[in-house]
């Protein structure tokens, strides 16, 4: 919602500021289609110059995130506190169960539980990959947490590849503006004999060019970049809050203390309140007995 409010303020406050000092629209609409061509279209070449086949997909599949938000809500951090207390509660009553649910959570009802969790095959893959070495006696803590900083690292790494793509188009726009502008004015040169009026309006139409690239970058492309950044960053924590927990189970504190370690990492705007969690895990509790 908001990224959309925020388009309509750009193009308001930027066209309507023109409009309202006396600007007419007549020499930029006429000169946008063939500028846009120009710059845009050199734009979308560099980008796919730039990146894979992956990665173009990677981030045009990303640019709805700047109009949906972060993947992860509030109750999905606290669904996850729930999901783990079961999970690290079985493990220590009964481990022999416990591998059920780990090597086939597609088919496991603690899993099932949680939908919007399960569908995330990261999510999914490093609480089961943990809790197997658990099981394993792969049990240093520090060398299990040495182990899940270097894979959400490079999963991080992955997830900001969208907002890098899309600065560095950002910060090609202008130069691809004054390429444009440059261009007019060759175009202005060839028409040096023409009478003032003429040349003002094919000047005007060159210095288009110069705006279109510059309103992209700072206006548009850029402020996507940035978003697609802050929103990666965000949904990191939903990662960040799995090894928390599964750190302190390995250092055999209480199940209790392991989810409040995780609840106390969470960020404060999705983190659930202690009263919240607790009607949580009381009815999960219900439901397991």
């Amino acid at each position: 919602m908001f990224g959309i409010i925020g388009i309509v303020v750009v193009f308001s406050m930027v066209f309507g500021g023109y409009l309202a000092a006396g600007g007419k629209m007549t020499i930029i609409v006429k000169a946008l289609p063939f500028e846009l061509m120009m710059i845009g279209g050199a734009a979308v070449g560099a980008f796919l110059i730039a990146n894979d086949k992956g990665a173009i997909k990677h981030t045009l599949k990303d640019l709805g995130k700047v109009f949906k938000g972060p993947m992860w809500k509030p109750q999905d951090y606290r669904d996850l506190l729930c999901l783990l207390f079961e999970l690290i509660r079985l493990a220590r009553q009964n481990p022999v169960a416990l591998e059920e649910h780990i090597e086939s959570p597609d088919a496991s009802s603690i899993f099932g539980r949680y939908p919007r969790i399960l569908a995330d095959k990261e999510a999914i893959a490093l609480i089961c990959d943990t809790l197997r070495s658990a099981s394993m006696n792969y049990n240093d803590p520090h060398q299990v947490e040495e182990v899940l900083e270097k894979r959400m690292e490079a999963n991080q790494h992955h997830a900001l590849h969208s907002s890098h793509a899309l600065q560095v188009v950002a910060d090609g726009l202008p130069a691809l503006g004054i390429v444009a502008a440059v261009l007019g004015v060759i175009k202005t040169m060839g028409s040096i004999d023409q009478p003032p009026e003429i040349l003002g309006k094919l000047i005007g139409g060159a210095l288009v060019g110069t705006f279109l690239g510059v309103f992209l970058a700072y206006g548009i492309v850029g402020p996507f970049a940035n978003r697609l950044r802050a929103i990666a960053e965000e949904d990191g924590h939903f990662y960040q809050l799995i090894r928390e927990v599964l750190v302190a189970n390995l250092h055999n504190h209480a199940v209790g203390i392991c989810i409040e370690v995780g609840r106390q990492n969470a960020p404060s705007h999705v983190r659930p309140s202690f009263s919240d969690l607790e009607e949580a895990l009381k009815t999960v509790k219900s439901e397991a007995a």
